[in-house]
Order: structure tokens, then sequence, then C-alpha cells
């Protein structure tokens, strides 16, 4: 084992790389839908004749569906076998894409957004488990810069397709385009996945399911609540919010009793897990949420199109795909507590470029700025993962994803509404236009609120230029603000990333290696 541990670990082979395709492509579906579905908001609006939020709904119906799903994953995936459930995992992605195109009003498309995510939570769980196995620890950092490729492509790649569908064809394709994919992936799946060899030997934690997945779900209903009502004492935020926070809590307390419970939080008890997971889950919280205002900032204060904006992106993108495949390989030689920090010194270097944007900004400047965060994003999120799924041994891989996922979607669910909702504060301190109202419905409309319209080709009657103008730098001071916030945010991970493994520690092959039955470590 020593001279296996000293040794350079193996490239990855043929039959991992068979593997991965299945994985890739179950990963772009889940991830791409999310980002392709945002862009499509506005179409939705005016097809379905709702509220934007009511279209929200389609993204938040999603999010709670993988949210509740998350939690069964790792029990299933024992119980009933890695392949059988990525099949079925597939199945009901594709079924739901498929009556998400056939959708004649706003809660249809939700409900069928909700069958869609039934079945796109379980997928990036299982690929992570499926692949783990079969590439072993010792080839996890290669490996977590394959699978990062389709995880970055999403938020770059997304909004470009959603706004091209969207105009040479119809809404209707940013489902349908998942048909095909859905098929070939299942085919796929059926010939490249190894044979199940389930061990339904643990029992069903009927109890934490009752208290995690509807617990976790109401949370995140109150959380994905808050950009709408626009503060916390809202009884539609604090309520579901306060029921989940007790029903996690008393989960908390009860997971310790079962021998097998649904969430396994003994998995703490190792070191690197905890602190990978807490780097992780910090950066989430900073760097996604305000991540996600980037287009935004390109669509109201530049007055670019979707497809546009999305192309604005794509430096982000660029960087992080010339980043991850060496950041991959040397986390499987280099301790990731000397390399993270540099990663995120990037990040915070580019992203302080949107602390100071206006109306003006030059777009060299802020691409070359996406393009250094993409370099970042590269050489962080996937070697923390590494960090963590290095010693996790064969057994506890299933639970240990389905953790780490879990925790994932919180971070990334509070920091969304978190950055939403300061900026929509900062926006509603606009001044009001006296006499000038909106022509459908008839409310008193805002300076910022004029600016965005006629950004976006929307133009109120009788208003001066220099007030749209003035709207307009308003609206950008709103977005340097909230990205200060996000800025801060951002510096805050580097508190956990500090506590990150400096030394090169063995990993865990199969439950062999000192505390490997104890102290297993997970992460997606």
């Amino acid at each position: 084992m020593t001279d296996q541990a000293a040794a350079p670990p193996e490239k990855l082979d043929a039959a991992v790389f068979k593997i991965a395709g299945v994985v890739v492509l179950g990963a772009i579906m889940s991830i791409l839908d999310i980002t392709v579905v945002s862009v499509a908001l506005p179409t939705f609006q005016t097809e379905f004749n709702a509220t934007y939020a009511q279209v929200a709904w389609t993204l938040t119906g999603y999010t709670l569906a993988l949210a509740t799903v998350i939690p069964l994953s790792g029990w299933a995936a024992d119980r009933f076998g890695t392949k059988r459930l990525y099949m079925l995992a597939l199945v009901l992605f594709t079924i739901g894409s498929t009556l998400c195109a056939t959708a004649t009003s706003i809660e249809q498309l939700v409900g069928y957004r909700v069958l869609q995510g039934l079945g796109g939570g379980m997928l990036m769980p299982l690929g992570m488990t499926i692949m783990t196995r079969a590439a072993g620890p010792a080839r996890i950092g290669r490996l977590m810069a394959v699978l990062g490729i389709p995880m970055l492509l999403g938020p770059i790649g997304g909004p470009i397709l959603g706004g091209w569908l969207i105009e040479a064809a119809s809404w209707h394709w940013i489902f349908l385009i998942n048909v095909p994919i859905g098929a070939v992936a299942l085919v796929y799946a059926y010939f490249a996945l190894p044979k199940d060899n389930p061990t339904p030997s643990e029992s069903f934690d009927f109890i934490g399911m009752l208290l995690l997945s509807p617990g976790l779900a109401l949370f995140l209903f109150g959380v994905s609540s808050l950009p709408q009502e626009g503060t916390i004492s809202a009884p539609k935020v604090w309520i579901p919010m306060l029921i989940g926070v007790v029903m996690m809590i008393t989960f908390v307390f009860y997971s310790f009793k079962p021998q097998h419970p649904l969430l396994d939080l003994r998995l703490f008890r190792n070191r690197r897990l905890t602190v990978s997971t807490v780097a992780l889950f910090v950066f989430i919280i900073a760097f996604m949420g305000a991540g996600l205002l980037f287009p935004s900032y390109f669509l109201q204060v530049r007055g670019e199109s979707t497809l546009h904006a999305g192309l604005l992106m794509a430096p982000q993108g660029i960087g992080a795909m010339i980043t991850m495949p060496i950041a991959g390989t040397l986390a499987d030689r280099v301790p990731v507590g000397r390399t993270v920090p540099f990663a995120m010194a990037l990040i915070a270097l580019g992203f302080f470029t949107f602390t100071q944007v206006g109306v003006d900004t030059s777009y060299v400047l802020l691409c070359g700025s996406l393009f250094v965060m993409g370099l970042g994003m590269g050489g962080t999120m996937m070697p923390i993962m590494t960090s963590a799924l290095r010693t996790l041994n064969h057994h506890d891989v299933a639970r240990g994803s389905t953790l780490v996922n879990i925790l994932q979607q919180i971070g990334g669910s509070i920091g969304t509404a978190t950055m939403s909702v300061i900026l929509t504060s900062q926006l509603n301190g606009s001044t009001v236009i006296p006499g000038a109202t909106n022509p459908k419905t008839g409310e008193a409309v805002t300076e910022a609120q004029v600016a965005i319209a006629h950004q976006q080709g929307i133009n109120i009657p009788g208003i001066p230029a220099a007030m749209i103008e003035r709207g307009l730098q308003f609206v950008a001071d709103c977005f340097a603000n909230t990205f200060t916030v996000g800025f801060f945010l951002v510096l805050c991970t580097f508190i956990p990333i500090a506590f990150l493994p400096r030394k090169k520690e063995a990993a865990v092959e199969g439950g062999a290696g000192e505390g490997a039955a104890e102290t297993p470590v997970m992460m997606h």
C-alpha cells in the first residue's frame, strides 16, 4: 500500500471515460435545464399571461423537487443499485421535459417542472457515486476535472442556448431538446454502466425522511419567497422557514439514533470532509448568488439581448475550462490547501471590478474580469470536492454525495435569495415619477423601472431623457452595491479555505486505511 501511495496515480482509462460519458450527459441535462429556463421567464409571462412571481415558480418548483428527492438518493442507491436508479432518474427527467413542452397554463408547467426535478435531483449525486466508485479515490482529482465541465458549461451555455432556441423556434424547444439527449443517455447507460450489486441490508429511515425532506422543502420555499415578498417578516417567508428549521434541527438530533439514518451526519467526524464542505458551502453562497446577477446587469443596465448577455458571460467559462484540467491533475498530487487560496485570490480580483460597475464600464474590462474569475473557479470548486472525496470509502460514497448535494442546494438557494433581496431593496429606493404610470397595470413607476424598461425596448411616453439617464445610473449603482456585498462574502471564503489540508494524505481505497470505516468523506 505504501508503494502504491507513493507512485503516481493511474491515468483515467477507457472504461472510466465510457462511464463518465453517461454521467456527463445526465449532468448536462440537469444543470443546463436550470439556466435555460431562467432566460425564458419573460416569455412565460407573455405566453401564459402571468406575473413574474408566478413564472418564477418554474425555477422554484424544480429546486424544491431537487431538495426533496436528494436525501433519498443515498439509501435508494444502496437498496436498488446505482444503475437502475440512474436510469429511472433519466426516464423521469425526460418524461418531465416532454410534458413541460405540452403545458397550456403556468400551473401545469410548474407541476411538470416538479416531475423534472424529481429526476434531476437524483442525476448529480448518483452520477458522482457511480464515477467515484469507478475511478477510485486516487484518481478523483482528474475525474472531477472531467465532470466539472458540464457544471461550468451549464451557467455559460444555458442563456446562450435558451436565447437562441426561443428566438429561432419557440419556448417549447428549451424542453424538447432534452428528449433526444435523454433517450441517448438512457440507451448509453444501459450498455455502459456496470451491473448493479445492491446491498439491501439497511432499513429505510421513514422518520428521518418525514423530518428532513419536508423540512428542507419548507425552508427553501420560505427562502425562495424572500425576493418576491421583499422582507423576512412576511408570513409567506418566515412561517415555512421557521417550520423547516425546526424540522431540520429535530432531524439532526434524531439522526444519531438509528443505525442507518437517512442522512449520515456521522460523516462529519471526518475533519477533511467537514472543512471541505464548509469551504464549498460558503463559496457557493458568496459566488453563486452574486454570479447569477452578472447577466442581469448586461440585460437591465446595458440593454443587451438575452443571447448577447449569454455570450458576454462566455469568458468566465473559457477561463474555467483552461484551469480545471490543470487543477484536477494537481489535486491528485498537491494538497489542495496549497493551491485553492491562489485560485480564490483570482476570483476576488476579478469580482472586485464588478463592485465598480457603471452605465458605460468597458466591456473589455468586464469580460477580462470574468475570464480571471473563471480561471479561479476552475481551480477552486473541483479541488475542494476532490479533497472531500479522496477519503471516502466505497460504502459511504452514496451517502456522502447526498450530504454535500443537500448543503450545496441550501447554499445556492440562500445565496441567490440574499443577493436578490439586496438588489430589490436597493432598486425600491428609486424616486417615483409624479404622474407617470405603467401602461399595462396603471401603477406608479420609478425612475429605475423606466430606465430598465427603456433598456429593454419599452418606452413610456412623456419621460425626459435626462430622467431616464438618471434612473439608469441609479440602477447601475444598485448593482455595484449588491456586488460589493458579494465581494465581501467571497473574502469570507478565505477563512474556511485556510483550514484545507496542506500536507499529503493517503486516499482511502475501498475502506482500507486508518479510520476508513469510521471517518469517510464525501462530496459533490
